[in-house]
């Protein structure tokens, strides 16, 4: 059902209510006047017509009215209408027939007969109206109470009004019309007063309705008044009900004109509302029996209406009970239906909660407000090795470690304060194996929550995690190939010591010629000297003093609480004992060490701020100073030694004219493809062909250009060179994809507008962002978290790819893998070169293949030259390799053939 907008405009309302109103009023004085003037005939005539008119306008009203709605309101309205409109055509018809004498109509006539049809059109017009959605079954039992209602108030009308009238004598069908008009009166206002309450259920308002019943219980009153008077008062009879019949149809034309209905509620009924329409019935039906019950006792029979009247009652009774029944298994059975559907729903529920708490790696633990474990989750006994029965019903904190017990204490009373309130804690539970267990817990305050009423514990163990992390943090500060330390860890160590005492001395090892062992018998040999080398420097120190390796053939001592002559016999008998031949397989090698030696004592005020780095700086200058004497020597540090710092601007200044004339260069080493063998990319590396001192190495001259700035615009030059080879190299493969991997340093990293001048070189150059690669090391990112971050997003924005390089040989954190936005861990060749030497190196290198994959980032193994190390990387599913085995980094032309010539061919890989 729709309802229009409006039921006529407001002031053409209005102004009919007033014509309404004034009408009426006219009508009522020209009766009496009539009656006054020219008698009861004129009286009954001025009545009579008045009724017609009346009533022919309280029809139209509510057609008028059924234009506003659509379906079963526009009907009810319509048929409602209908049955008003042919009381008014038997009576102008009555009129017309008897005219002029219209105020003495016999009875019956077409007037009495229009209003016997009027009876069932308007009471079907009243069932039709709307009201709230029902099943059909409701529906009929809504008509049957509708007509219990309805029979109930025949009975009482008929006793309270029509059979005091009756005498034994009356006969004839005029009385019995004439007592017909208050029952059928009676009949309509009943129905009205049983459909008002349900159409206020639906709607807000229903007024018209009300208008519709505040007329007919206008014609009731008169009819019943003249049931009483008209024989004894006929002139005053026919009065009164004349006019309340003009009333009547002129509160219908009323409620007719009345604004349309509001918009049916979305709310249900009412609690109350239901129950006293469920009551309804049954109260008219009881006091039509009263009134039946009282009639008998005073007047000493029962009339056959009575009889009748009750049977029809008590069969409308057992019909509304047999739909009542029906209804009601039918609601039994769909109740049942639920009832067991969700039974099954709440049973796999509980299924899959359960499965999903004893399977979880998380330990789940409930306590209530006084600590007592309320639940606990079968993983318990699975993870710590504790039955979950152990923990039920006891306090939770005395079933745990001291410490623990107070932190978790400390953590509920944070929580308490509100409600769903959280906090993350690192505490070591203890296995029932009596082995320790990191752990993580996470308490969440659901004391509120009434299906928990607790705080929940999630506990996870977390010891494969700090093994990694701490793996990975010894990786970090200690050399992976002979697990001594390493340069930040020896420094950091020194400084510690420097703030105890300046009675400690540092030694520098370099080795001499190393380079020749690795170029003739390859870096495993190389590699294998070098942990005999660092056996036997340890073996020459106390267990206090630290032993560390700095990278390649450098190695350094710290000597605390000795002597300056202390300190030189230990290097000598470093340099005695690397005297003896190293037996590598069959081949015995002879190695000797230059050694510079720095004292504490002598380091300036000066120097004393940053000493850890001055006094290893001293020690590198002794050293160096060692080995230009021609090796095999130590050397202690003096202060002419700062003289060869000149060498090192000179070089500075060279790479300064270097970099504006454009004699850098750039070889590239290619990276391959593990699963196909293919070419894909290329890393740009720096190099720098002295006019005089021949090729420099990068080691060299990168520090220097750190240190002064002039590696940032190096790096762009870096950038623009290897963007546009990379390039020129697509267009000559056919458009054949490369990715190119360019290093960037901290310098280059902290400028502001780093990432606006990547966007400029690569909108100059034509490079396809998705192409470069900007590979930093763990150090770049560790420096300034929160600006490293915007930066690293602003890079990420232009759709290029980061990496990070050398990773594992800084602090590996798992939080920043997973805050940075880094596609590619490229893991260090320290970790790709004891892949096949010792059984168990290759733990770390999976770890990080298998910590790539899991983050969903890419892994590329530098380092590659032997056939093992390949098979094993192929093995942990790393996806792409550098290294010598592949190829060497090679100068442009070379590099372009190996792309272009590799597309169909593959790089070697021998079976």
């Amino acid at each position: 059902m729709t309802l229009n907008n409006a039921a006529g405009p407001p002031g053409l309302r209005r102004w009919l209510r007033l014509c309404i109103a004034v009408a009426s009023v006219l009508a009522v004085l020209t009766v009496l006047i009539g009656a006054e003037v020219g008698g009861a005939a004129s009286a009954e005539n001025l009545s009579s017509w008045a009724q017609a008119v009346f009533s022919a306008a309280a029809g139209g009203a509510c057609l008028w009215r059924s234009r506003f709605y659509t379906g079963r309101a526009r009907w009810g309205w319509v048929v409602i209408g209908a049955g008003v409109l042919s009381w008014s055509a038997g009576q102008v018809y009555a009129l017309v027939e008897y005219f002029p004498h219209a105020g003495d109509l016999p009875v019956p006539s077409w007037a009495d007969a229009g209003y016997v049809s009027m009876l069932p059109l308007v009471a079907l017009g009243l069932l039709m109206l709307p009201s709230a959605a029902q099943p059909l079954a409701g529906r009929v039992r809504s008509v049957l109470d509708g007509l219990l209602v309805a029979a109930s108030a025949v009975l009482v009308g008929w006793v309270v009004v029509v059979a005091p009238r009756i005498q034994p004598s009356d006969q004839g069908a005029g009385l019995y019309l004439t007592l017909l008009y208050p029952l059928g009166d009676i009949v309509i206002a009943t129905m009205i007063g049983y459909m008002l309450p349900q159409r206020r259920a639906l709607y807000r308002c229903s007024a018209d309705l009300m208008f519709f019943g505040l007329g007919v219980a206008g014609f009731a009153v008169s009819d019943i008044g003249y049931a009483y008077l008209g024989m004894i008062h006929e002139y005053q009879a026919g009065s009164a009900i004349d006019l309340g019949w003009i009333i009547g149809f002129g509160l219908i034309i009323i409620g007719a004109a009345r604004p349309r209905d509001a918009r049916p509620l979305k709310s249900e009924i009412s609690p109350r509302m239901r129950a006293s329409g469920v009551l309804l019935p049954y109260v008219a039906v009881v006091g039509a029996l009263a009134t039946s019950v009282m009639f008998h006792i005073t007047h000493g029979h029962v009339t056959s209406f009575v009889i009748w009247s009750r049977s029809v009652m008590i069969l409308l009774l057992i019909g509304r009970q047999v739909l009542t029944l029906l209804e009601n298994r039918e609601l039994t059975r769909n109740l049942e239906a639920r009832v067991e559907d969700r039974t099954a729903k709440l049973h796999a529920r509980e299924q899959r909660f359960d499965a999903l708490i004893r399977h979880s790696s998380d330990v789940v633990t409930v306590i209530d407000a006084d600590g007592r474990v309320t639940f606990q989750s079968e993983s318990m006994q699975r993870v710590f090795g504790y039955p979950a029965e152990v923990f039920v019903g006891r306090r939770y904190t005395d079933l745990v470690a001291t410490e623990v017990a107070m932190r978790l204490a400390q953590a509920m009373r944070q929580v308490a304060v509100q409600p769903y309130a959280t906090a993350t804690l690192e505490v070591v539970h203890t296995h029932q194996d009596g082995r320790k267990c990191p752990s993580e817990v996470i308490i969440t305050n659901l004391v509120d929550d009434p299906h928990v009423a607790g705080f929940v514990l999630n506990t996870r163990d977390i010891s494969e995690r700090k093994e990694l992390q701490e793996q990975l943090v010894h990786e970090a500060y200690h050399d992976p190939l002979t697990q001594l330390a390493n340069r930040p860890l020896f420094l950091d160590r020194t400084a510690t010591a420097l703030k105890r005492t300046t009675d400690l001395t540092v030694l520098h090892l370099d080795l001499d010629g190393f380079k020749r062992v690795n170029d003739s018998l390859g870096h495993l040999a190389g590699d294998q000297l070098l942990v005999q080398i660092a056996d036997r420097i340890k073996g020459c120190v106390r267990a206090d003093d630290m032993v560390a390796r700095f990278g390649a053939d450098e190695f350094a001592v710290l000597i605390e609480a000795a002597s300056n002559d202390e300190a030189e016999t230990v290097a000598r008998r470093i340099l005695d004992d690397l005297d003896k031949p190293v037996e590598l397989g069959a081949r015995h090698i002879h190695v000797r060490a230059s050694i510079g030696l720095a004292v504490a004592t002598l380091l300036d005020e000066s120097e004393l701020a940053d000493g850890a780095e001055q006094l290893l700086r001293h020690a590198d200058l002794a050293m160096h100073h060692a080995k230009a004497a021609g090796g095999g020597v130590f050397t202690s540090y003096r202060g002419q030694m700062r003289e060869g710092l000149v060498e090192r601007l000179e070089l500075e200044n060279d790479l300064r004219a270097a970099l504006e004339n454009r004699e850098l260069r750039l070889h590239y080493q290619p990276t391959v493809d593990l699963d196909t063998n293919q070419v894909v990319g290329f890393e740009a590396l720096v190099r720098w062909p002295h006019p005089t001192r021949g090729m420099i190495n990068p080691m060299d001259f990168i520090p220097i250009a750190e240190a002064t700035g002039l590696i940032v615009p190096l790096g762009r030059w870096v950038l623009e060179e290897a963007c546009r080879q990379s390039v020129e190299w697509t267009a000559a493969a056919g458009g054949r994809p490369l990715k190119m991997s360019v290093n960037v340093s901290v310098r280059q990293f902290d400028q502001p507008d780093f990432a606006e001048t990547v966007a400029a070189v690569l909108v100059e150059t034509g490079m396809p962002a998705d192409r470069l690669c900007l590979e930093m090391t763990e150090s770049v990112l560790m420096t300034d978290t929160e600006a490293n971050l915007e930066q690293l997003v602003r890079l990420k924005a232009l759709g290029l790819t980061l990496a990070i390089d050398d990773f594992g040989t800084g602090y590996s954190s798992l939080a920043y893998l997973r805050r940075f936005p880094v596609d590619t861990l490229k893991i260090d060749r320290s970790f790709v070169e004891r892949l096949g030497v010792l059984a168990g190196d290759t733990a770390l290198t999976d770890t990080i293949v298998r910590l790539g994959k899991s983050l969903g980032m890419a892994t590329v193994a530098e380092g590659i030259e032997e056939f093992g190390q390949l098979a094993a990387l192929r093995e942990m599913g790393c996806g792409f390799a550098q290294g010598y085995y592949f190829s060497r980094p090679v100068p442009p032309d070379e590099a372009g053939r190996l792309f272009i010539e590799g597309a169909d061919t593959p790089v070697r890989t021998p079976a």
